[in-house]
């Protein structure tokens, strides 16, 4: 699924080339990723203009000028795809699993793909949007200035009988983290993924804060980890998986101390790490 590294790395591209467009047409090609009728989709969103776009965990918001919004979720396999060229190039970038397709007045276009039509686009007025239950259980954005190593200890302190691993990926605890950088903050912090929040001393902390304070900006600046569907609007596919040191490398050499990383399941989701440099 992807994370908030790669959710952010959209929504910059998003805002970059798509804010100030008037959405020309909408053609849903499968409605059950939509929460109203065709028409009425098709009715809300046509004229409008793309004001803004926001990012919330692991969802992107894109503020309209009409006073609604769209929510989209990209699950596990969900792309949106920008092209500039329009009709011209259009056979070489719907798929199958194009889903729904907004034609921009200037020609351009954003495709939403799902292979395993896990995602959704859905519509809100200003006001659902404030009050729907998604966004407001969501915990505190891990990037976000206010975000503090005293916040961060203060949240572990109500957690103290969590696994760290799942905890970090708890949406509700922090918002964004997933499988493939809580691995990698757990690394940096040389913590096992296993370990009960009450038994972190404070150097260790410290050093998970530093972790997810250090490695989501850097793979941001990658554009996120492709290591499935995940591509940015243009189709590319992220930069960071070399600079993975210990996801999705379970049997292979530690790059630090080449013991073999580790794969072990916490939560019905699969942790790697290295036996000896994480305690």
């Amino acid at each position: 699924m992807p994370e908030l590294p790669e959710v952010e790395t959209i929504k910059q591209e998003l805002e970059q080339n798509i804010i100030g467009k008037k959405i020309a047409k909408v053609e849903v090609r499968l409605p059950k990723v939509i929460n109203v009728s065709k028409k009425e989709f098709g009715k809300r969103l046509t004229g409008a203009v793309i004001k803004n776009v926001k990012r919330r965990a692991k969802v992107l918001i894109i503020e309209l000028s009409n006073g609604r919004s769209l929510l989209v979720h990209l699950k596990l396999t969900g792309q949106l795809i920008y092209t500039e060229s329009g009709i011209e190039n259009l056979e070489l970038r719907v798929k199958k699993y194009t889903h729904v397709m907004f034609s921009f007045s200037d020609r351009s276009m954003l495709l939403f793909n799902d292979l395993r039509q896990f995602g959704y686009i859905k519509i809100y007025s200003a006001k659902e949007i404030c009050d729907l239950p998604l966004l407001k259980k969501f915990g505190p954005e891990p990037l976000d200035r206010n975000f503090t190593l005293k916040i961060f200890k203060n949240l572990l302190s109500k957690r103290r009988r969590s696994k760290i691993k799942p905890l970090l990926m708890d949406q509700n605890f922090i918002a964004g983290i997933g499988n493939a950088y809580s691995d990698e903050i757990l690394f940096y912090a040389h913590v096992r993924p296993e370990r009960i929040a009450k038994t972190l001393t404070d150097q260790e902390i410290k050093k998970i804060f530093d972790g997810i304070k250090k490695i989501l900006p850097q793979a941001i600046a990658h554009k996120g980890t492709s290591v499935d569907t995940y591509v940015d609007i243009f189709g590319e596919k992220g930069k960071f998986v070399p600079l993975l040191k210990v996801y999705g490398r379970g049997g292979k050499p530690c790059v630090v101390c080449k013991t073999k990383i580790k794969e072990l399941k916490i939560g019905g989701r699969t942790a790697h790490f290295c036996p000896k440099c994480q305690k």
